[in-house]
C-alpha cells in the first residue's frame, strides 16, 4: 500500500514539476520575450516565476523523497551500476540539476544577477534564460520517456 502511495506521489510530483517547466518554456517565456505580457519583461517573468517556484520546489522535494524511498524499499541501488538502467542515472541527474537550480541558482544567482543583465541587455538575457529552459525541458522529457519505458521492461 505504501509503495503504491509513494509511486503515485512520485508521478504526481513529476507531472507538476515537468509540466510547469514545459509551460514556462513553451508558453510563458516566448510570450515574455515578445513583450505580449507588457513592456516590463522582468516584471512579467517575476509574476510567473513567483507563482510557480514554490510549487516546483515542493514537487522536486516530493519526487526526491519518494524516489529515494522506492529505491530503498525495492532494494534497487544495484541498478546504478548497470548501464541498462541509464534512466535511473538520468532521473538522479535531472533531479539534482533542478534541486541545485531551484534552491541555489534561483534565489542566490537569478535574483541577484538576472535583473542587472536584463537592464543591460534584455534580449540576450531572456534568450539565455529561454535556452536554459529548453535544454532542461528536453533533458527532462527524455528522462521521463526513458524512465516510463524502462520501468515497464523496455531496454536499449
Amino acid at each position: 500500500m505504501e509503495l503504491a502511495l509513494a509511486r503515485a506521489l512520485h508521478v504526481l510530483g513529476v507531472v507538476v514539476w515537468i509540466g510547469g517547466v514545459s509551460m514556462a518554456t513553451s508558453v510563458a517565456l516566448p510570450a515574455i520575450r515578445r513583450g505580449v505580457l507588457g513592456t516590463d519583461r522582468l516584471q512579467a517573468f517575476r509574476a510567473f516565476e513567483g507563482r510557480f517556484i514554490w510549487q516546483a520546489r515542493t514537487a522536486v522535494i516530493v519526487v526526491g523523497l519518494t524516489g529515494f524511498y522506492m529505491i530503498e524499499r525495492f532494494g534497487i541501488w544495484w541498478r546504478f551500476g548497470d548501464g541498462h538502467y541509464w534512466w535511473m542515472h538520468a532521473m538522479l541527474i535531472v533531479w539534482s540539476l533542478f534541486m541545485l537550480l531551484l534552491f541555489v541558482g534561483e534565489p542566490f544567482v537569478l535574483h541577484r544577477f538576472f535583473p542587472v543583465w536584463v537592464k543591460r541587455d534584455p534580449e540576450r538575457a531572456f534568450a539565455f534564460l529561454h535556452t536554459v529552459h529548453v535544454v532542461l525541458l528536453v533533458l527532462s522529457l527524455v528522462t521521463v520517456f526513458g524512465a516510463v519505458a524502462g520501468s515497464h521492461g523496455w531496454m536499449l
